[in-house]
């Protein structure tokens, strides 16, 4: 159903790069789920190419953990190069940069979306990394619609997208706001529509407002898309994966009951022990669990206990409380549509840190 060079997945739905998210748990939780490919999250090249413990989490890749890709940021197209040998070495199967990431601490150091501005630089380091992975694996990009709204962002915008494709890239992200946009207002949808015409057969997955499995299938059908990739709509929802599976094989998807959403938990709860160990694990699970309290029935309440939990015998009461057999079958009434409040994750970022407005 879509490809990625050599890599043949049977869903068009795959998880993006997500930063702060999509770590090694939150992976396993998703291609539980249905996710048939997964990116990790963003990461500078100076950290891969720095020996320590940052770097031994970055390479830490499960044989169930593929196929997978690695996204890097930076500003040094040297640095680009460096880093992706190492992901090859270590077994990603797919490099992806990032041109896209629009949170300001990333575009000060001339990183991220920036580099959209920057055509002859951003074509370097597609260079660079096109060179280092020598053809072993797939090359992707990602990018957004431009700097700014200007017809000079719309140009550099093409010049980037064409001369990556020449330089052989395998396929592109692009996500429908500017850079300047950031979060605010809508994906213009009609922008990737333009961009597929103007690749024709060449790989395209779209980004950008995509919140339940109608909105997956929507995209592609309005504007042609190869695929999609989601990003803050499946932070805390990995059921995302499976509904749209479901709505592709004709069958009317559902929402995660109590059960499902506790067997999730529990899953990402032991995935995060295994990979961080008991010091790091339980921040990390926090950090999702509060996202995951957006489909609960009670999702007030599950958010207000999930906050507050400081070891792992606070997650189990939690579990124990809201996430009972008692409630097992019960759904959020606030999911009839199978989609996400956006609201409820306007603190997350597709890349580059925390968003903040």
């Amino acid at each position: 159903m879509l490809r990625i060079g050599p890599i043949e997945l049977d869903s068009p739905a795959v998880q993006a790069a997500l930063s702060g998210y999509s770590d090694l748990p939150m992976r396993r939780v998703a291609r539980a789920h249905g996710a048939p490919y997964c990116i990790h999250e963003v990461v500078l090249n100076e950290t891969v190419t720095t020996k320590g413990k940052l770097q031994r989490l970055i390479f830490d890749l499960p044989e169930w953990d593929h196929p997978v890709g690695g996204q890097l940021m930076g500003s040094d197209p040297e640095g680009f190069g460096a880093a992706a040998k190492l992901l090859v070495k270590a077994g990603y199967d797919v490099v992806d940069i990032n041109f896209g990431c629009p949170v300001p601490r990333a575009l000060g150091r001339c990183r991220g979306g920036y580099l959209l501005g920057e055509p002859g630089n951003a074509l370097e380091i597609v260079d660079r990394v096109v060179q280092a992975c020598a053809g072993d694996v797939p090359v992707t990009v990602k990018m957004r619609r431009g700097v700014d709204d200007s017809d000079e962002a719309e140009r550099w915008f093409f010049e980037i997208l064409d001369g990556a494709f020449e330089r052989g890239i395998t396929g592109v992200t692009v996500h429908g706001r500017s850079v300047a946009q950031r979060y605010v207002g809508p994906s213009r949808w009609e922008f990737l529509a333009r961009v597929k015409r103007h690749l024709g057969d060449r790989l395209l997955l779209g980004s950008g407002d995509l919140f339940s499995p109608h909105d997956v299938l929507r995209m592609i059908e309005e504007t042609g898309v190869d695929g999609v990739t989601v990003a803050r709509g499946c932070i805390g929802n990995p059921w995302i994966f499976h509904q749209v599976r479901d709505l592709l094989a004709g069958r009317e998807p559902s929402p995660p009951t109590v059960r499902m959403q506790r067997e999730a938990l529990e899953m990402h709860r032991d995935a995060a022990l295994e990979h961080y160990g008991d010091k790091r694990a339980l921040s990390k699970v926090r950090t999702h669990a509060i996202k995951y309290s957006a489909v609960h029935p009670d999702p007030v309440a599950a958010r207000d206990h999930w906050v507050k939990i400081r070891k792992f015998e606070d997650f189990d009461a939690v579990l124990a409380n809201l996430y009972s057999d008692t409630r097992a079958t019960e759904v959020s009434a606030r999911l009839t549509d199978l989609s996400l409040d956006a609201q409820s994750l306007k603190g997350c970022t597709i890349a580059g840190g925390s968003e903040t407005s």
